[in-house]
C-alpha cells in the first residue's frame, strides 16, 4: 500500500504492536522480530509501515494482563517517537558511530573510574587506591582482582609487560574462590594488618521502617523490607552460587503493580546525596561502580561500557550545550546553583500552567512555535530577554524534551547507557531497584541533580491524572525515549527491542526516587574505613613536618585523654555559630536523636523570638573524624554517630554555610 493511499497508514504502524505483544515485552523482555541491519529512525519507520500494512508482523500471543496503570499499550511510546523523528527531519542530526572498547581501554577506563589507575601504574604507594583496596568485600575484592587480571593477560597477548601484575596485588595462593583475597601492602606485598572490613551481618528488621514517599497512588498490597546495612552484591550469593534466588521467587516485573519497598532505618540516620561533603561523594561512586560490577557478576550480568565519543558540543547559547558549561554560566550569577537555570525554568512554566491540563507532555506544541522560540532562547534567555509569557505549556513540554535530547551527553551518560539498559533484564524488581540505586550514585553531580528535578516535576504530573489524565506508566512512555534514545547508528533496533524495559525502568524512577537518591549505610562504612585506612598511611616528608606532626600529636593526645573522659560519661560538645548561645555539652543516651539537640538550642536561643524566625533553619553536623562532613537526619541516635566517629566534631548550621 502507498503511503499516499491512506492518512493513517502513520498510525497503523504503532499501532501494530498489539496490546498481547506489548504484554510480552512488559513481561519478559523478549526481543521483537525486526532485522539487525543499522537503519536510520526515518527508515525503520517506513520498514514499519510496510510491514504493519501488509500483514507481515508475526502472530502475537495470547493476551495478558501487565498492569492497572493502562499499560495495555505502548502507543504513547510510538507516538513519542514519531515526534521525535519529526522534528528531527527538519535540522541535520549528527550520528555518532559506536566503537566498542577493546580490553585494555575497557579495563583502564573502569580501573580509572573506581579509582584504581594506580594499579597500572605502577605508583600504588600512599594513594587513596591502596585505602580502597583495604575496605572491600572477598566478593568486591575478588572483582578488582579479575578485573586487573584480565588487564594483565591482555597485554602478555599483545607483547607488552605491564607495569604491575596482578600478583603484586592480590594474593595467589587461592584464585580458585573470592573467600580469600586479602589487602596488599604499599610495596606490593600481602599485608595482613591491614584493616579488612567485613559486612556486618543483616540485622533483625526493627519496628521502625521509613516508607518511600511518593504521591503516585498505590491500592494495598505486600511491603517489602529493603535494608541498607549489607551489600547489594551479598544478597545475591544464592545466584553466584547456583541457586534459585528467593527475591526473584517472590516478586517478578510482570507483576501488575510494583512491590512497596520500606528501608530499615538504620540507628546512624539515613543520609541523602546531600547530606555528603563532595569528596566523600566522590568516594562513594568510586565504591558504587565496584559494588554495581560486583553485583551484576552475580546475576550474570556483563557490566558493559560505552567509548566516550569526544562531538564537537557548543559553548554558548543553551541547546546542544553541556550541562557543566551551563551550571558554570548560571553559577556566575547564582553562586550554589545545582541545575541548570534554563531547565528549571521549563520545568516551573510547566508547573504553573500545565500540571491540570489534560495531555501535559503527551499533546505536541506547534513545531513551528517550538523552533522559533528555541532559537530565541539561545539568543535571549542569558541577556534576561526571553519572554516566558509566549511560551504555552505545550510549548514548554516540546522545549524540555528536545533539551534532554539534544545533550551533546545524555543526561544517564554515554558511558554508564549499557548498564542502565542491562538492568532492564534483571527479573526482580527488588534487584533492578538496587542495580539503579548503585548507578543513580555513579552519575556525575550536574547530572544527577538534574535527573533528581525532572523526577520530582514528573511525580506531581502523576500526582493530577485525575485531570491532566497522565498516569504514571503513559509519562513514563512519553519520557523513555528522550532519556534512552541514542544517537548511535547501530542502535536503532535495540531501542524498539527495549522499548518497554526502558518505559518501566523510567517508572521505577519516578516512584522510587526518594529512595534512590539516599545512601546506603554499607558505602558510607567503606567511607569510613578509606579515610581511616588513609589517615593512618600519611607519613612525614620532612624533617620540619614531623616535628609539626610532634607537636600536634601531644595537643591530640591531650585532647584524647579529655574525650575518653567524656565518652565515658556520653557528653559531646556542640558548636553552634550562627545562635547566640554558640557552644553547649550534651550529655548523651540511648534515646538521644539529632532533633533533640536542635530543639534545645532553639529552647536556649529564645523559643519563638524574631530573631530565630529570620534565622536559616539549621542541621546538625558530624565533622571531621572518619567522615568528610555529613548532615544529620534529624531522626539519628547520636549515641550510635559517637560511638563510630568518636573524634569528630559536632556543628549546628545551615546547609549553605
Amino acid at each position: 500500500m502507498d503511503l499516499k493511499d491512506s492518512g493513517s497508514v502513520v498510525l497503523t504502524a504503532y499501532h501494530s504492536f498489539t496490546p498481547s505483544r506489548i504484554h510480552l515485552a512488559e513481561e519478559s523482555y523478549a526481543p521483537l522480530a525486526t532485522t539487525h541491519s543499522p537503519v536510520s529512525r526515518k527508515v525503520q519507520h517506513r520498514v514499519l509501515t510496510r510491514m504493519s500494512a501488509t500483514g507481515a508482523m508475526p502472530p502475537s500471543p495470547p493476551e495478558r494482563s501487565v498492569s492497572r496503570d493502562s499499560q495495555d499499550s505502548m502507543e504513547d511510546y510510538w507516538s513519542e517517537v514519531r515526534n521525535i523523528e519529526e522534528d528531527c527531519q527538519g535540522g541535520q542530526e549528527e550520528m555518532i558511530e559506536r566503537s566498542s572498547m577493546d580490553e585494555v581501554e575497557l579495563e583502564e577506563a573502569w580501573l580509572h573510574e573506581a579509582g584504581l589507575s594506580t594499579l597500572v601504574s605502577g605508583t600504588l604507594t600512599d594513594s587513596p587506591a591502596e585505602a580502597l583496596l583495604s575496605t572491600l568485600t572477598r566478593s568486591q575484592a575478588a572483582m578488582v582482582k579479575k578485573r586487573l587480571d584480565n588487564y594483565t593477560q591482555t597485554m602478555r597477548k599483545r607483547n607488552k609487560q605491564p607495569i604491575r601484575h596482578v600478583r603484586d596485588v592480590f594474593s595467589t595462593a587461592d584464585t580458585s574462590t573470592a573467600e580469600h583475597t586479602p589487602p596488599v601492602s604499599s610495596n606490593g606485598q600481602i599485608a595482613p594488618k591491614l584493616p579488612h572490613w567485613t559486612p556486618p551481618k543483616a540485622r533483625q528488621p526493627c519496628q521502625a521502617f521509613r516508607p518511600v514517599e511518593s504521591s503516585v497512588k498505590e491500592c494495598q498490597m505486600e511491603v517489602y523490607i529493603l535494608s541498607f546495612e549489607e551489600p547489594y552484591s551479598e544478597g545475591v550469593t544464592a545466584h553466584r552460587k547456583g541457586r534459585d534466588c528467593h527475591d526473584c521467587q517472590r516478586i517478578r516485573k510482570g507483576d501488575k503493580d510494583l512491590p512497596k519497598f520500606q528501608i530499615v532505618t538504620p540507628k546512624q540516620g539515613l543520609t541523602r546525596v546531600h547530606d555528603l561533603s563532595s569528596e566523600d561523594i566522590k568516594k562513594i561512586a568510586c565504591i558504587s561502580l565496584i559494588e554495581l560490577t560486583t553485583f551484576y557478576d552475580a546475576l550474570g550480568i556483563e557490566l558493559k561500557r560505552n567509548r566516550m565519543v569526544r562531538s564537537k558540543a557548543r559553548e554558548t547559547g543553551i541547546f546542544g550545550v553541556p550541562l557543566t558549561t551551563l551550571l558554570e554560566n548560571d553559577q556566575k550569577k547564582f553562586p550554589g546553583s545545582k541545575v541548570p537555570l534554563v531547565f528549571k525554568k521549563l520545568l516551573s512554566k510547566l508547573e504553573q500552567t500545565g500540571l491540570q491540563t489534560e495531555g501535559i507532555l503527551r499533546v505536541p506544541g506547534s513545531a513551528s512555535r517550538v523552533k522559533h522560540l528555541r532559537q530565541e532562547l539561545d539568543t535571549k534567555f542569558y541577556e534576561d530577554r526571553f519572554d516566558w509569557e509566549q511560551v504555552r505549556h505545550n510549548d514548554a513540554a516540546g522545549l524540555l524534551k528536545m533539551f534532554i535530547r539534544e545533550l551533546p551527553h545524555p543526561l544517564l551518560t554515554q558511558q554508564h547507557m549499557p548498564a542502565f539498559t542491562a538492568a532492564q533484564n534483571i527479573s526482580s524488581p527488588k534487584h533492578q531497584l538496587q542495580a539503579l540505586h548503585l548507578l543513580i550514585l555513579l552519575l556525575p553531580e550536574v547530572n544527577r541533580d538534574t535527573l533528581k528535578a525532572l523526577l520530582e516535576f514528573l511525580n506531581k504530573v502523576v500526582a493530577y491524572e485525575e485531570k491532566n489524565r497522565m498516569s504514571l506508566w503513559n509519562v513514563s512512555m512519553i519520557v523513555a525515549p528522550n532519556l534512552f534514545t541514542s544517537r548511535d547508528k547501530t542502535t536503532r533496533q535495540e531501542e524498539m527491542q527495549g522499548a518497554a524495559g526502558a518505559a518501566h525502568l523510567v517508572r521505577l524512577l519516578i516512584i522510587y526516587q526518594d529512595l534512590l537518591w539516599t545512601v546506603p549505610c554499607f558505602l558510607i562504612s567503606h567511607v569510613r574505613k578509606m579515610n581511616e585506612a588513609a589517615m593512618s598511611k600519611k607519613t612525614p616528608s620532612s624533617e620540619k613536618t614531623k616535628r609539626k606532626l610532634l607537636r600536634r600529636r601531644n595537643t591530640d593526645r591531650e585532647k584524647e585523654k579529655s574525650e575518653v573522659t567524656d565518652l565515658r560519661e556520653g557528653v559531646i560538645r556542640v558548636q553552634a555559630p550562627l545562635h547566640a548561645k554558640v557552644s553547649m555539652a550534651i550529655q548523651l543516651d540511648n534515646e538521644t536523636r539529632a532533633c533533640d539537640v536542635m530543639a534545645r538550642f532553639d529552647f536556649e536561643n529564645g523559643q519563638g523570638s524574631r530573631s530565630l524566625s529570620r534565622r536559616q533553619k539549621c542541621f546538625l553536623f558530624e565533622v571531621g573524624g572518619n567522615i568528610g562532613e555529613r548532615c544529620l537526619d534529624p531522626d539519628t541516635h547520636l549515641l550510635e554517630v559517637y560511638r563510630v566517629n568518636p573524634h569528630c566534631e559536632w556543628i549546628l548550621k545551615s546547609r549553605t554555610t
